[in-house]
């Protein structure tokens, strides 16, 4: 894997810039402000197409225990998915991504409990491609959840790749696999020429129709 240790100031537009040529910054923990960028050899992506729902979690999204809600609590997703023992999000990548947020670059897929956020997921948009960051959870399935009503939007939304930037056993039991960087770069090209638009569903989406 490569990796640039060098100390780099982060704006939205490099940050752009960065996710367009296939990398990305990420923070050792918290408490270090520096960050670096990656490069993997091997990359996370989720197939649009092949996003895998269990039966069990398909009669949970049916069922619709919580409510679902789209760029509410951009910063509250951010904090879940900071809500652990190590994270690389750190004060930096939050401002930024904030950032990218206010500029209508970054996204968030909510679950709420009533008035409780238990789980959610963040990502950034560049034309047709979202690169997932973080997601999170504080009830069972919530981050599945989350997950599949955001690959539904991406889906109505004319999005060709989803980069979880790596592949985790959790998102390979949701159909998650690892390809090649040069691979990785070829569908990155053919996302960035497409014209999608994450909004293009409407808010309100029932547990049956992310089903189909």
């Amino acid at each position: 894997m490569a990796k640039d240790e060098r100390p780099v100031e982060l704006t939205p537009e490099l940050i752009l810039s960065a996710y367009a040529q296939g990398i990305f910054p990420m923070a050792e923990s918290r408490e270090d402000d520096e960050l670096f960028w990656l490069d993997p050899e091997f990359r996370g992506v989720l197939p649009l197409d092949g996003f895998h729902i269990s039966r069990s979690l398909r009669k949970t999204i049916v069922r619709e225990p919580f409510q679902i809600k789209v760029d509410t609590d951009f910063a509250g997703v951010i904090e879940g998915c900071a809500d652990r023992a190590e994270t690389w999000i750190n004060a930096p990548i939050f401002g930024i991504y904030m950032d990218l947020f206010h500029a209508g670059h970054a996204h968030s897929v909510e679950v709420w409990d009533g008035s409780e956020l238990v789980g959610g997921v963040y990502g950034v948009t560049l034309n047709g491609a979202f690169f997932g960051e973080s997601m999170f959870s504080r009830r069972r399935d919530a981050s599945k959840i989350a997950l599949a009503y955001l690959v539904s939007r991406l889906n109505a939304g004319g999005f060709k790749l989803l980069d979880t930037q790596f592949l985790t056993p959790h998102l390979a039991s949701l159909g998650g696999v690892e390809i090649p960087r040069a691979s990785y770069r070829r569908a990155l090209r053919d996302a960035l020429s497409a014209e999608a638009n994450f909004h293009r569903q409407p808010l309100t989406v029932s547990g049956r129709q992310v089903c189909t």
